[in-house]
């Protein structure tokens, strides 16, 4: 009974322990999940001194997760092309974020209009900082979800879907009539690439959070995405730390524009449920989400901690 008793309570401590071993040696790991009805081509771009990460482009089915393994203090960013064609080689277009015409971006980042993670990872026990922006405008909806070492951290994102409410102004219309027959505005225009005023670019005189203050287009965005970026130094409510081993990035978290049982688009709606409730990681509404994602699910390979952890474990 002694040996029982004293085995359950220093089980969790033994969890801690290797979960920030395995996050404080190697890095965390990106669960990136396509909840959207149709097809998507995840890209991921390394910052300035870190290395890329082992893919940085690949198709990613309707229903089916990839995870990607990264190393402490990688900085990068992480977003999804839509509307995708390539050959046997690799090269072609996408309709939104293209990344340079090629399957694996190589070191090419998004072509706006593009909704983007962006994280820098912490060394040793140095916290992670993480966003998501949709200063460079608008393609996609999704959620970031750290799974804590320590506890619980903020989920962030843009779970609306902006194209349906796009001014005219800022509307991209898809030569094919949208994603999967969703209807003609694939993406939103930040109003920085559309009109190239330096007021709405934080640019010249306005590059500085004085004088470089939020414009009507930006203050569309942040209401539907209170938690993403929507220019330039919007720092106080978009950016988030934490100590992670895994983050979850889902596109279409809500099944945004999923296809009813007649065969037609259900029209998604703009309210973002992330501005009313901030989720955990123990979020339900989260959790419903990862529960949607099919079993048939690509797994890239992982750090050998995770092995020593079982082995240790049982």
């Amino acid at each position: 009974m002694l040996t029982t008793t004293s085995y359950s309570w220093t089980l969790p401590a033994t969890l801690v322990f290797f979960l920030c071993l395995l996050s404080c040696s190697e890095g965390s790991t990106f669960t990136i999940t396509n909840n959207c009805p149709y097809t998507i081509w995840p890209g991921t771009l390394a910052g300035a001194g870190t290395p890329q990460l082992p893919t940085t482009g690949f198709q990613l089915d309707s229903g089916r997760s990839v995870r990607i393994a990264s190393v402490p203090g990688w900085s990068g960013r992480i977003w999804a092309r839509t509307g995708c064609n390539f050959d046997e080689s690799g090269v072609g277009t996408c309709e939104t974020a293209d990344c340079g015409g090629r399957l694996e971006c190589d070191g090419n980042g998004a072509t706006p209009p593009a909704s983007l993670f962006e994280i820098t990872l912490g060394k040793g026990n140095d916290k992670d900082f993480y966003d998501v922006s949709i200063v460079d405008g608008y393609n996609l909806p999704f959620v970031a979800q750290p799974h804590g070492v320590f506890g619980a951290c903020n989920a962030t994102g843009c779970s609306s879907n902006i194209n349906m409410g796009c001014p005219k102004e800022l509307q991209v219309v898809g030569a094919n009539g949208g994603n999967e027959g969703g209807g003609g505005v694939i993406a939103c225009k930040s109003a920085c690439e559309a009109f190239g005023l330096d007021q709405f670019c934080c640019s010249g005189e306005f590059a500085n959070p004085t004088t470089c203050r939020p414009s009507f287009y930006s203050s569309i965005f942040k209401r539907a995405c209170p938690r993403a970026y929507s220019y330039a130094f919007d720092d106080g409510t978009s950016t988030f730390t934490c100590k992670a081993y895994d983050y979850a990035i889902i596109f279409c978290p809500t099944g945004n524009g999923v296809k009813g049982s007649g065969g037609t688009l259900s029209p998604p709606s703009i309210q973002d449920p992330i501005s009313e409730s901030p989720p955990s990681i123990q979020d339900p509404s989260i959790e419903k989400v990862q529960q949607m994602v099919s079993s048939s699910n690509i797994i890239l390979p992982l750090p050998m901690q995770i092995l020593l952890i079982l082995v240790l474990l049982f």
